[in-house]
This record gives structure tokens, C-alpha cells and sequence, in this order.
């Protein structure tokens, strides 16, 4: 998870033309990289594919256990049709 919006997969829509990031412009975009290593490697191809919700922040410094029990953990955020 190195993109500095913390998107676990998929591209933010954010990319400059040149294939760089608009948060960090120095930085190639990762999810840039990540289709194109895809191309040559076909097995990553349907990873891409698959969406995950984004980063949850407010579950930070959060119990991992009671955010499991309880159901938390698995919440999208509102709007999320990742599903």
C-alpha cells in the first residue's frame, strides 16, 4: 500500500498525463506500474479486477478483535458499490 491517497487497488482517477501521481508528482503512480507489470505477467490480470474498499481510517488505534466480532471491519463507506 505505498499510493499516498492509501487506495488499497484501483486507480483514483487522479493520474497526471504522464503517468504520475497528482498528490506526489515526483512519484510514478502505482496503480500505473501495477497495469503495466500485469501485462506481462497474465496471472495478476484478474487482481486488478477485484475492488476493495478503501483504507478506513477512523478504525485506527481501534481493537482489531472487537472491530472483527462486532461486524466493523467488514463496513463500506457510504457510497461504496464495490460490493
Amino acid at each position: 500500500m505505498t499510493c499516498p491517497k492509501q487506495l488499497r487497488n484501483g486507480p483514483c482517477g487522479g493520474v497526471r498525463a504522464d503517468g504520475h501521481c497528482e498528490v506526489k508528482p515526483e512519484m510514478r503512480c502505482r496503480w500505473v506500474r501495477a497495469y503495466e507489470r500485469s501485462r506481462r505477467f497474465p496471472w495478476w490480470r484478474e487482481e486488478l479486477n477485484e475492488l476493495w474498499p478503501p483504507v478506513d481510517r477512523s478504525l485506527e488505534w481501534t481493537s482489531s478483535w472487537v472491530n472483527f466480532l462486532t461486524g466493523r471491519d467488514r463496513e463500506r463507506p457510504p457510497g461504496w458499490l464495490g460490493d
